[in-house]
């Protein structure tokens, strides 16, 4: 398996530390408000990534910090005139709550920075006792980042071309420019917690290097994030850890694309900022997912609601074809010896399974993944549409096992989105209109309709056959007569 690497700039071979097993760390986010969709892109590649592993049989460990302490959550509570902590746990509890909806497994670890002072703390007091860290004047605890021989090693920068700009504050209490802050002196109504330099809070630099080496020591085999994080706090992390234990706080380092909306940069100010619960609020997560991964999580994704309106229609197909697929399974008369029709889907799924997996390894090509996937609901659709009602039971369930397993290691749950799709409740009314029925349920309806269409075919009464037809392919569904009987099913293009 080939795998993309930040620090060496090149795809390498992955091999774990301890074979079988992945020690794995994803930054999570600063809990002050809804997350966007930019952050849940990260979350969502890295939760394919960690799936896939799993699929591949490797024993993964995860861990997921919460960055619950920071400027940003302190000026929203102050704006709010709540305390830090409030703000803090509002926004844990949205965010957990929305991976849960996006169908983002758990982490294994779930560390938050208020509750691992004493491991950051342990950490600075070694940088400080070995030169790589010094006290200011004013009480904040600062990291010499020229004391690091290695630093720039994981963003390609040089540290004599670094200056003083937009991502390095310039501080007179510092000693250099570039030094970050390990453990910012307390001020007046922030959160603080004592320590040996006077009562403080940590830099956000700091936590994910200490609770990386608690949970699962250094080095671990890969460190994820967005690329906005890799310089410089990716940057920063490796240099503490570098100092501190002298050894790589990782051994592979992965990065997922930014996410533009419409072609532009999102933004507030262009008024095409979204959150990720107000998009699923409205769609469904499947569908979300469908189109993020369609792109590599390396490249650039462009959202638009358009497109998302594309990847509704394309996750209908996708489940419409595994409940076609298991209908028919359900519903043939018979079951003997394969024939060539047969024999060419089972051969599909194979060839499916492989190109799958060959895309997989080869840093994680979802994209390719997807289009593997397509081909063989093509070639089911296409058998299907050909076995006129005498689909063999073995090689359509085998197909539809297959779409579902492979779906699945990407996190698409079909068997949930086919029963949530179901039949359309326009139904009724039709099956009213045309059947004399007079429930509710679209399922009654739809069998009303296809008993009154029989009969009207029986008695040579076009008009209503042909009426019936035209209403229930209105509603994006086909009559599809089959030796077990007629039936409704998702169109298919």
């Amino acid at each position: 398996m080939l795998v993309y690497n930040t620090k060496s700039r090149r795809k390498e071979e992955f091999k774990p530390i301890e074979p079988g097993k992945v020690r794995m760390y994803v930054c999570g986010p600063t809990v002050y408000d809804q997350i966007h969709i930019g952050n849940a892109r990260t979350f969502l590649a890295f939760d394919v990534i960690r799936r896939y592993l799993v699929y591949k049989g490797y024993e993964v460990t995860f861990a997921q910090n919460l960055t619950d302490v920071d400027d940003k959550i302190i000026n929203r509570a102050n704006e709010q005139g709540r305390t830090a902590a409030e703000v803090a746990d509002e926004f844990s509890k949205a965010f957990i709550e929305q991976m849960h909806r996006f169908g983002i497994l758990d982490p294994d670890i779930r560390p938050r920075a208020t509750r691992e002072i004493e491991a950051m703390q342990e950490m600075i007091k070694l940088l400080i006792e070995q030169g790589n860290a010094y006290v200011a004047d004013n009480g904040d605890v600062y990291f010499s980042v020229r004391s690091d021989n290695h630093y720039g090693i994981l963003s390609g920068r040089d540290i004599d071309q670094l200056k003083v700009g937009a991502r390095v504050e310039e501080n007179t209490d510092k000693r250099d420019p570039l030094d970050f802050a390990l453990w910012k002196a307390a001020k007046p109504g922030e959160p603080s917690w004592p320590s040996p330099w006077g009562d403080g809070r940590p830099g956000w630099h700091t936590e994910c290097c200490a609770m990386i080496h608690r949970y699962l020591g250094t080095p671990i085999d890969i460190h994820g994030g967005g690329q906005d994080l890799v310089f410089p706090h990716h940057e920063n992390e490796t240099a503490q850890a570098m100092c501190a234990w002298h050894a790589p706080l990782a051994n592979y380092w992965f990065h997922s694309g930014m996410l533009r909306v419409d072609g532009e940069k999102m933004s507030k100010s262009l008024g095409n900022f979204y959150t990720l619960k107000e998009v699923l609020d409205k769609y469904p997560a499947d569908a979300v997912r469908l189109l993020m991964l369609q792109t590599h999580y390396r490249a650039p994704l462009d959202f638009s609601y358009d497109r998302l309106d594309g990847a509704v229609g394309t996750l209908g197909r996708l489940s419409g074809c595994v409940a076609n697929l298991r209908w028919a399974a359900e519903n043939s008369p018979l079951d003997g010896e394969l024939n060539q029709a047969d024999q060419t889907l089972s051969s599909a799924v194979k060839q499916t399974m492989a190109e799958f997996t060959a895309q997989m390894d080869d840093d994680f090509n979802t994209a390719g993944a997807l289009a593997a996937i397509f081909s063989l609901v093509a070639a089911a659709n296409k058998y299907l549409a050909e076995a006129e009602g005498k689909a063999s039971t073995a090689v359509t369930l085998h197909a539809a096992d297959a779409l579902t397993e492979l779906c699945g290691v990407l996190g698409i749950d079909l068997e949930r989105d086919s029963a949530e799709t179901g039949l359309p409740p326009e139904l009724v009314d039709l099956a009213r209109e045309h059947a004399g029925y007079e429930g509710s349920d679209p399922e009654e309806a739809a069998q009303a309709l296809l008993d009154a269409r029989q009969r009207a075919r029986a008695e040579k009464d076009w008009g209503t056959a042909d009426a019936i037809r035209d209403g229930i392919t209105a509603l994006g569904l086909v009559v599809e007569d089959t030796a077990a009987g007629a039936r409704l099913r998702a169109g298919r293009e």
